[in-house]
């Protein structure tokens, strides 16, 4: 038992340390103190003092890359490599702000301390493994034997490791929990605002509803006396404006034949003897189903595509249908078995896709926009390929930092409107010098090259530039203004003795009554107003309240019967309440330091510093960070 384990070590080593990584990097590939830091022109990342060179951050990086490459979810566009390095960036920070509360606090671990967690509180994923398991249940005498015939130090060290990061961290969070206490009072409220309802007549006065936008008629001089109001809501970020080129990838018609034709290959297959899960394994597209021979599992009734659902019902079990045509491209399908709410079916499918001379006519395009018009510093280059291949120039819509930039344009080649969002555009751009050309950015229903027009600064920009969101936002504070003075009106007949509906009727609005809901669960007439939710509450019986106005329209509520909750219930759950409320207000309170403690963290991230500087020094080509990963 003990030789088949030692055999196993290195997988079971795997285990472990894959969920802490990022803190054996931390630890030993730099000097959290900052006593031997790297020097200033490495330094990518610094944190209250503490330095991290960039030869220790892209080495975090590659093992979060490799970490996301094992859970079968690699980064593949330059924005998914820039999102994941923020998530190394905002773990390390956080780490580092431990390190130093802990320091702060006088929090520490002893070796004996490691010991004893090695021992009586094994890393949880290790549990499920058969060799520590008797009955299926995890045997803890086994995982101790295992630790103590354990001689390799590599998975020694990776287990302290992880008991060094663990235990101070739990230290620290049952410091500042240990205060947290709810109340029997707090707990009865928390019930009864899931078990109190009331029952409630509603008025709803939507602007829209009460004055047509089109009605609503302002000067310009109106218009720019709201802007001169309210400057400070038109500030916007950064944003760049963009050129662009594409060669379609769009599919032909030959495209969709060929598919087609491959379908009745593999149906002819099938048809004479082929094994369904063999074939699918092999020629299937669906890369999920795929692995299960092509397996959907349980399918429910109005969730498949509609023509696939139809097809699959029509056949009996254990028949084959004929190529079926989606959006996704052409399924085979086998139906296993059928339901009166679902079916079960396994598909073979086979995507409409570039192929043949189409792809090749394609390639060869794309190749050429990238050879002349990719990664130019010459703004003619864009308009001279597009000259030479019969591209038309396009503008793209302001974009944003820290956007991905949503295109929408007829393309004449295919003769669709194409609707992208067209990764890394954003990335380079910000990056960029006025002028250059991007390297081509490839999507699915294209080769794009994008040139960097001009960079508007973030501020608040002038009335002209703004000008249809200043119509749009004055006539909205129209509408709002009437329908406030409406409301004043109803308010006045109600107080003057009318009811709801008498107040309503003259002015053709509706009264609608809403059956019982509760604070946490209301009705959806009610939903997007808390305000009135909280007003319904508030009042007694048979009282209607004065206008209540909230994000979207202005309410009056009539509280109809109120239904009180059941206090012996409360009182049979209370124990398990207790828990859970507790539970929760630990985590917000962990939450809430781990806030304050980033929140007054003195952050330099010089990554885009370093990348413009290298670029402006060497010319070199955009680039996703100084090193080149």
């Amino acid at each position: 038992m003990m030789r088949q384990m030692r055999a196993n070590v290195k997988w079971i080593m795997a285990f472990v340390a894959l969920s802490f990584v990022g803190w054996m990097i931390f630890e030993v590939g730099m000097d959290v103190t900052g006593r031997a830091g790297p020097t200033l022109t490495d330094e990518i990342l610094r944190i209250d003092g503490t330095k991290i060179d960039a030869q220790t951050f892209y080495a975090a990086v590659r093992n979060a890359q490799e970490q996301q490459r094992q859970a079968g979810s690699p980064a593949v566009t330059l924005e998914d490599q820039r999102e994941l390095e923020d998530r190394v960036i905002e773990s390390l920070v956080e780490q580092i702000l431990l390190q130093n509360e802990y320091e702060r606090r006088g929090i520490r671990v002893s070796d004996a301390e490691i010991r004893l967690a090695a021992e009586n509180s094994p890393p949880p994923e290790l549990m499920s493994i058969p060799e520590f398991q008797t009955e299926g249940q995890f045997d803890i005498e086994k995982y101790r034997r295992y630790l103590r015939a354990q001689t390799d130090p590599a998975f020694l060290f990776s287990l302290e490791a992880r008991y060094r990061d663990e235990i101070p961290r739990t230290k620290l969070f049952e410091r500042v929990t240990a205060d947290v206490y709810v109340s029997d009072a707090k707990l009865w409220q928390l019930y009864r605002d899931e078990h109190d309802s009331v029952a409630a007549r509603l008025l709803t006065l939507l602007p829209a509803a009460v004055i047509n936008a089109d009605e609503v008629q302002l000067d310009d001089a109106a218009l720019e006396a709201y802007f001169r109001e309210h400057r400070a809501d038109y500030e916007r970020p950064s944003q760049v404006h963009l050129s662009f080129v594409s060669v379609s990838r769009k599919t032909n018609q030959a495209d969709s034949v060929a598919a087609r034709a491959r379908a009745d290959s593999i149906l002819e297959e099938l048809r004479g003897g082929g094994d369904f899960a063999e074939i699918a394994m092999r020629e299937s597209a669906d890369s999920v189903s795929r692995a299960n021979g092509g397996d959907l599992g349980d399918l429910t009734l109005g969730r498949t595509a509609p023509a696939f659902e139809q097809a699959a019902l029509a056949l009996r079990p254990g028949q084959i249908s004929q190529p079926v045509l989606t959006r996704f491209g052409y399924h085979i399908i086998k139906l296993d078995s059928k339901t009166n709410d679902g079916f079960r079916a396994s598909h073979i499918l086979i995507p409409i896709e570039l192929q043949g001379d189409h792809l090749d006519l394609v390639d060869e395009r794309g190749d050429s926009l990238d050879f002349l018009a990719g990664e130019q510093s010459d703004p003619s280059a864009l308009d001279s390929v597009a000259s030479m291949m019969g591209l038309a120039v396009r503008t793209a819509p302001p974009l944003p930092e820290d956007t991905r930039l949503q295109l929408a344009y007829f393309d004449e080649t295919s003769g669709t409107v194409v609707s992208a969002a067209v990764p890394d555009a954003g990335l380079w751009a910000f990056e960029a010098l006025e002028g250059e050309t991007s390297p081509v950015i490839e999507t699915n229903d294209a080769f794009y090259v994008f040139r960097l027009d001009s960079i508007a600064e973030a501020g608040i920009p002038s009335f002209d530039a703004v000008r249809p969101a200043v119509q749009r936002d004055a006539v909205r504070a129209e509408q709002w203004s009437r329908t406030e003075a409406l409301a004043a009106e109803i308010d006045r007949d109600i107080r003057a003795g009318s009811s709801l509906e008498e107040a309503a009727s003259p002015r053709d609005l509706n009264v609608v009554t809403l059956p019982p809901f509760t604070r946490v669960n209301p009705s959806p007439a009610i939903a997007g107003a808390p305000e009135a939710v909280g007003v319904a509450f508030g009042l007694g019986a048979g009282e209607i309240s004065g206008p209540t106005r909230g994000e979207q329209a202005i309410y009056f509520v009539e509280t109809l019967e109120r239904f009180a909750a059941d206090s012996a219930a409360w009182l049979e759950q209370i124990d398990q309440q207790r828990s859970q409320i507790m539970q929760q207000a630990r985590q917000l309170r962990v939450r809430a330091i781990l806030a304050s403690l980033r929140r007054h963290a003195e952050i330099i991230d010089r990554r885009q510093e370093l990348a413009r500087a290298q670029r402006q020094q060497a010319d070199l080509p955009f680039v996703t960070n100084p090193l080149g990963f």
